[in-house]
C-alpha cells in the first residue's frame, strides 16, 4: 500500500511554500539615467536611505558604471515603499525577488 498525503497534510505543505515565497527577500535596483547628476543621486542615498557618504558614493558609482545599483534588500511591502520614494525623488528604480 502506498502512503497518500491526507488534506492536512496539503494544506500544511500549502502553507509552507506561501510562507516561504513571502519571507524570501526582494530587492530595490537603482538604474542610471540620462537625467540626474551623480552629486543628487548620492545626496538621495544619504538623505532616504542613510548611507555615510562613502557607501552612498560607491553606489552611485555602480549606478553610474554599471548602469545599476541594489540599494536595499528586504520585504517586498517595503521595497515597494523605497522604489515609490526613488520615483519621488526622480530616479528611476524597480524591485525584483533577490533570488531571481
Amino acid at each position: 500500500m502506498t502512503p497518500t498525503l491526507s488534506d492536512t497534510d496539503l494544506d500544511r505543505d500549502t502553507e509552507i511554500v506561501v510562507e516561504s515565497a513571502l519571507a524570501s527577500p526582494w530587492v530595490t535596483i537603482v538604474w542610471n539615467d540620462p537625467v540626474n547628476l551623480m552629486s543628487y543621486v548620492s545626496f538621495v542615498f544619504r538623505s532616504y536611505f542613510g548611507f555615510p557618504t562613502e557607501e552612498a558614493e560607491r553606489l552611485m558609482l555602480l549606478v553610474h558604471n554599471d548602469g545599476r545599483a541594489v540599494v536595499a534588500t528586504g520585504n517586498r511591502e517595503e521595497m515597494e515603499r523605497h522604489v515609490e520614494a526613488m520615483h519621488g525623488y526622480g530616479l528611476w528604480a524597480s524591485m525584483t525577488k533577490a533570488d531571481a
